[in-house]
């Protein structure tokens, strides 16, 4: 659906959240939850951070509705907003260990055994493994860069679309995708053995390690387990059928945010805190 068309039909509902109506704002909240908190997560690479970044993004949506012109569809304008708060957010711990391409390179070098993992739950933690280090790789990437690669390789957004929410032109917006598309797969088909059959690193063999360097928590896997939609992302499928780079990225599940979160975020406007800003 084109954007004037999606924000044509969006406009009624905003309108009656505007005037106060409580059953409009649970569902522009609803609506819009879980693709920010998509995004939030593989900006800031980690749940918790990214549950208090959507909180943050949604207040300062549903406060700025009034200012929505209709200029893109409502979840686009929210991108926008969410762009904004995420490459201006204060960096977390994990983003703090700055680490790069070469780093993550190095890591996967070594430890990577020469039988997949059998040990109990070997399926789950080869899962966990390759979430985990597709959420590194997006991190050896810069604020700027990361944004550009999640909104046109993970998010698929037309350039025209993701260079408004990024507030560049198009042609812009397709030379910074360009670049961030290199390095990843510059990256991948040297290391990776998904996008590459002829690297060694494979996900199953490397749980071991990555248990033993703490990339990840055997007893409580951060990404595996995580709760999702009802639709998993068909690129999750894909995957094992196409050594593309772009598909191993965006082959995460579609991730729910915390309902608790919503019902907090709903009882912070149910009682007059925050109000509705013109």
């Amino acid at each position: 659906m084109t954007e004037p068309k999606q924000a044509e039909l969006d406009a009624p509902l905003v309108a009656r959240a505007i005037d106060g109506d409580a059953d409009a704002l649970a569902e522009i909240v609803q609506r819009l939850q879980d693709p920010i908190y998509r995004l939030a997560l593989r900006m800031v690479g980690r749940p918790p951070d990214a549950e208090d970044a959507t909180q943050e993004i949604l207040i300062k949506v549903i406060t700025r509705l009034a200012s929505w012109r209709a200029e893109a569809a409502l979840l686009t304008w929210a991108y926008r907003l969410a762009m904004n708060y995420l490459l201006n957010l204060r960096r977390n711990p994990y983003e703090r260990r700055e680490i790069s391409f070469e780093d993550l390179g190095a890591d996967l070098a070594t430890g990577t055994a020469s039988q997949d993992y059998a040990g109990p739950e070997a399926e789950l933690l080869a899962t966990e493994v390759r979430l985990g280090c597709t959420q590194a790789m997006l991190q050896c990437l810069d604020r700027t860069e990361r944004a550009t690669f999640v909104l046109g390789e993970v998010f698929e957004l037309p350039s025209e679309q993701a260079g408004w929410i990024l507030e560049i032109t198009p042609a812009a917006y397709r030379q910074r995708l360009a670049r961030a598309r290199q390095r990843i797969r510059a990256f991948m088909t040297s290391t990776c053995g998904l996008v590459n059959p002829a690297n060694p690193c494979r996900c199953a063999r490397r749980v071991e390690t990555a248990i033993k360097r703490g990339n990840i928590d055997a007893r409580k896997p951060v990404f595996a387990t995580h709760p999702t939609t009802s639709a998993v992302a068909s690129g999750q499928r894909q995957m094992h059928e196409l050594h593309d780079a772009a598909t191993v990225l965006r082959s995460h599940p579609d991730y729910s945010a915390p309902r608790e979160k919503t019902e907090a975020i709903l009882g912070l406007f149910r009682s007059g805190r925050y109000p509705m800003l013109s």
